[in-house]
């Protein structure tokens, strides 16, 4: 799992393994049909993304689909607003690291570790 430190970025990257993995096709001849990102909080309050390209809606991967159709090929297209997309994001979607490298939408509340982190990312929230 590679992130990124903007939206922008790993949309580019996204777009660039989509292509890596569909060998023949052009990046002009690309038939998207979803785009799915993934917004991370790191331990030390740094703010990740994450985005995958699929050809066919409905596809699963490692992110939450967030457009579709049209609206998904107008950013592989790079015709987007990077803002009304981070707009489209539920922040209650949003993966926070309770330890290196795990995620979790929530901190588990049952420990005095749990609860700290809890009441810090209401803090950044």
């Amino acid at each position: 799992m590679t992130m990124y430190a903007t939206l922008e970025e790993a949309i580019d990257a996204a777009r660039e393994e989509f292509l890596a993995n569909a060998p023949g096709v052009e990046e002009e001849e690309a038939n998207i049909q979803q785009l799915s990102i993934q917004k991370y909080v790191l331990q030390d309050g740094d703010i990740m993304w994450q985005a995958e390209f699929f050809a066919e809606e409905g596809e699963a991967g490692d992110c939450l689909p967030v457009l579709s159709g049209e609206a998904a090929q107008s950013v592989f297209d790079d015709d987007y607003d990077e803002i009304e997309l981070r707009q489209e994001w539920l922040e209650e979607n949003t993966l926070h690291e309770w330890d290196d490298g795990e995620f979790q939408l929530a901190p588990p509340l049952d420990t005095e570790e749990g609860q700290a982190a809890a009441d810090e990312w209401d803090i950044r929230d």
